[in-house]
């Protein structure tokens, strides 16, 4: 079916005046509104109102423009039924075979700061939606495209097929356009829901509706008889995870991602050169050099029997002679905001390591998510950092610059290592990592074990937990491993009982009054 009337009407103009212009090229008559009309007429490029083709002016400061018989008629029609060609010919309704629309800039409007509700509301898109379905609906007969980014295809196939396009092409973007109108709708819907007093006082809505792009199916999931797939938030935030690009290797896999994410995370917020490897979501080495092959090297040796087969990320460029190094270790997936051309060249040599480039951000996730039986768990992400006001000195014996250095790197590491989390620490890198353990006693004895196995000294070291202890046995536990100053956040009914076991053993403790459970 050759397309003889196109109707473009939209809010992000990107791209739309080439569409336009091999539209006119194929002898297809454009139709449209206000400043998309006006912005075609600028182009030299022949197009007729919408007021004009259904001789109804457009009202209510543009609120009733396309709501109208002609527009939806021409729409939803079915061509090969004679009653509904019977009625569009006897109504004086003609069809309407291609529709460009996006809607209104709802979730931008939102996303400003200080937004008001009245704001908000005047952003909400009556026509476009209904348009968008109209042509989705009937995508036997009408095209309906909503992402600029579609155009350039469309353009291919119009000019390759003389102006039609094909009914698998017609069926992906009415997929799409019900996709674009659900997540606008959700997003609508989710914000007038936290409207309520109660809603705006904890920040949550009443109805939470989530929406989430299909990246890639995965092998498996985070074992083999499960079944798994990758999606992306449209939103993305800036330098997350999943603005990856795969320089090579291997598909990633479910746990690939799940580490990976972790590792990213963990080594982005940091603000001098730095490498952090991830075993099983837990960091098992993390350190700070002069350069990547330094900080890699540093790092490595915390831990290396556990760093094979492992998540290395950077928060630097990687050159050659880190890439040399890292050939002593099996490794999963190796991260950086970017390569040289020489890395890459060695790396080329490694078909099975997943190279991914990720710009640096310092974008978070909205929230944190987790999913439980027949519920879902939504919190705001763990983005509490230390901050001078909130950390105080409870000891008689304070920290030396050197310490506190390293108390700030030891409580940053502690905040990705899974619960119940002990980090020693010094000069720099870590040299112990405790995880898991329903004790912290236990987490603190196989940190000191690690460091042990990998012959590091713990004397002069310091030690991060990640929570509050709630008997004076961890403290002991770390004073009697070597750390001379602790970090941690306070707050048990034991606190003085702790404060005086650093005391006797003159070990400086910071308590921060933030605590990084992670499960």
């Amino acid at each position: 079916m050759t397309l003889q009337r196109a109707l473009l009407s939209v809010s992000d103009k990107t791209g739309l005046v080439e569409l336009a212009r091999t539209l006119h090229r194929l002898n297809i008559e454009i139709l449209s509104t206000g400043g998309t009309a006006q912005l075609l007429r600028e182009a030299k490029i022949p197009v007729m109102e919408v007021a004009n083709f259904t001789g109804f002016p457009e009202m209510l400061d543009g609120r009733v423009k396309t709501l109208h018989p002609k527009i939806h008629g021409g729409l939803l029609g079915k061509r090969e039924l004679p009653s509904h060609q019977d009625a569009m010919t006897r109504h004086g309704i003609d069809p309407i075979d291609l529709l460009v629309v996006n809607l209104y800039p709802f979730r931008e409007t939102i996303a400003k700061p200080g937004v008001s509700l009245e704001e908000a509301i005047e952003n909400i898109d009556i026509g476009g939606p209904a348009m968008v379905r109209s042509a989705a609906k009937n995508h036997a007969h009408v095209a309906v495209v909503t992402d600029p980014s579609d155009y350039d295809r469309i353009i291919a196939e119009l000019e390759q097929n003389r102006g039609t396009l094909s009914h698998a092409t017609r069926f992906e973007l009415a997929v799409k356009a019900f996709s674009h109108t659900a997540e606008y709708d959700g997003a609508i819907a989710t914000y007038l829901s936290g409207r309520g007093a109660e809603e705006q006082a904890d920040g949550y809505p009443k109805r939470l509706y989530l929406s989430f792009v299909k990246h890639q199916s995965l092998r498996y999931g985070e074992n083999p008889h499960q079944s798994a797939a990758f999606y992306l938030d449209p939103t993305l935030p800036s330098g997350v995870l999943a603005h990856y690009q795969q320089l090579q290797g291997k598909p990633l896999s479910y746990n690939n991602i799940a580490d990976a994410d972790t590792a990213w995370d963990c080594v982005r917020f940091l603000d001098l050169a730095a490498c952090v490897i991830v075993k099983h979501a837990n960091p098992c080495g993390v350190a700070l050099g002069a350069t990547p092959l330094e900080c890699y090297q540093r790092a490595y040796a915390t831990d290396p029997t556990s760093a094979f087969g492992g998540i290395i990320a950077f928060n630097q460029t990687v050159d050659v002679d880190t890439v040399l190094a890292l050939q002593q270790q099996f490794m999963e997936v190796l991260i950086a905001p970017g390569f040289t051309d020489e890395a890459l060249q060695k790396l080329a040599q490694k078909t099975n390591v997943r190279v991914l480039k990720i710009p640096l951000g310092q974008g978070r996730n909205l929230w944190d998510m987790k999913r439980v039986g027949g519920g879902l768990l939504v919190q705001s992400p763990d983005a509490g950092g230390l901050s001078e006001d909130t950390m105080k000195v409870v000891s008689r014996t304070h920290p030396t610059p050197e310490q506190w250095a390293d108390l700030r790197l030891a409580f940053h590491v502690a905040q990705f290592v899974k619960s119940n989390a002990i980090v020693f620490c010094g000069q720099g890198r870590t040299l112990g990592i405790g995880a898991g353990q329903m004790s912290r006693v236990d987490s603190t004895r196989i940190a000191q074990r690690k460091a042990q196995d990998a012959g590091l000294s713990l004397v002069n070291s310091v030690a991060a937990s990640d929570a509050f202890f709630p008997f004076r046995d961890g403290l002991d536990v770390l004073a009697h491993a070597g750390a001379r100053a602790v970090i941690q956040p306070g707050g048990s009914v034991r606190d003085s009982e702790v404060i005086q076991a650093a005391d006797e053993q003159a070990v400086a403790m910071v308590v921060t009054g933030i605590r990084h459970f992670r499960h």
